[in-house]
């Protein structure tokens, strides 16, 4: 079938069933490259897919979210934060009648850019690389440009915005890139609890007693509550967010997370080694560009060799990076 019937029928259902401040497939922006249309799929549903098979997802079951290395298989990692920030924006853009495809494209391409060892290794980067170094303008640079051998993903407009913007300093230009800004505080304010008191670094006892009292006493109870009173506060509006007195309270929970787990020695306490491993493979790489594989160093004359390195140590797993770092610089018995 190629005559388009099918994305036509669903586009036709987005023109009747979303409401009017959602962002349709039909009425894209567009793509840096022009593609022909698909016979079954809209442009949105085509962008989640794109994401979805490639590499850049898949490693990401391999990086840190919190917990570096964590014992115990139940531990977030940066896959499974994705998976339940996408699960907790469609959730949301089903409830307001917003464009769940378009939602869907952007909670999964929205962490793509994130080095080895999570922030950790973020924050080295940004001291390290010329005008700075942000995941979500990484992820930005993967989709645009390093993906596919260096093609990129030739994402739509929307998606390619909402990436961009998920962190709370920006604004996404659609409701849905805004949706899955609030999904991605949502869903790591909740699961670094469960993970923080499944590491022994919180109790229950321990959660702020007003957060508890307006959001709930259990990680599903609280996942509700947040969703419930965003749907509820923004239905029928042109705007997505808390009602005030919950925004007051989410903040607070989110200021007692950065206080009792993100900055706690104990949770952190291996950092400072992830952090010697990313200095020290950056300042190697540095010094010998021609180790880099051709898919990275062919922008060393269009970016510079610093963003080109950045490039690539960005792109490794926690394991990875602990193995390139062994490789070149822990002694090996002699054979």
């Amino acid at each position: 079938m190629d005559d388009g019937r099918i994305r036509k029928i669903r586009e036709e259902q987005e023109r009747q069933l979303l409401s009017p401040y959602a962002a349709l497939a039909a009425e894209t922006k567009g793509r840096a490259l022009p593609l022909p249309l698909c016979p079954l799929r809209t442009e949105f549903m085509r962008d989640r897919d794109r994401i979805l098979h490639c590499k850049s997802f898949r490693r990401l079951k391999h990086k840190t979210q919190v917990f570096l290395s964590p014992r115990g298989d139940h531990y977030r990692t940066r896959l499974t934060h994705t998976l339940e920030v996408t699960q907790i924006a469609r959730s949301i853009a089903r409830a307001l009648s917003m464009n769940e495809d378009l939602t869907e494209a952007i909670a999964m391409g929205h962490d793509l850019g994130h080095t080895p060892f999570g922030h950790a290794g973020e924050t080295v980067l940004n001291g390290l690389v010329p005008g700075g170094f942000e995941h979500n303008i990484q992820s930005l640079r993967l989709v645009e440009k390093l993906e596919y051998e260096g093609r990129g993903l030739n994402l739509t407009f929307e998606v390619r915005d909402g990436i961009v913007n998920h962190k709370s300093s920006g604004e996404a230009a659609t409701l849905e890139g805004r949706i899955v800004s609030l999904a991605d505080r949502i869903a790591y304010i909740n699961h670094d609890v469960d993970d923080a008191i499944r590491a022994g670094v919180l109790s229950n006892e321990d959660l702020p007693k007003s957060c508890v009292d307006c959001f709930g006493d259990t990680h599903g109870k609280r996942i509700n509550t947040m969703i419930t009173s965003i749907v509820a506060y923004s239905l029928g509006k042109p705007e997505v967010g808390f009602p005030a007195d919950m925004r007051k309270e989410f903040d607070a929970f989110r200021s007692f997370m950065f206080d009792s787990v993100y900055y706690n020695p104990v949770a952190k306490r291996e950092e400072k080694k992830a952090m010697r491993v990313v200095e020290e493979l950056y300042g190697h790489y540095i010094r010998n560009i021609d180790a880099l594989p051709p898919e990275f160093a062919q922008f060393i004359q269009e970016d510079g060799v610093e963003r080109v390195v950045a490039d690539y140590i960005a792109c490794m797993t926690d394991n990875y990076a602990i193995r390139d770092y062994e490789r070149l610089f822990v002694p090996k018995n002699w054979d």
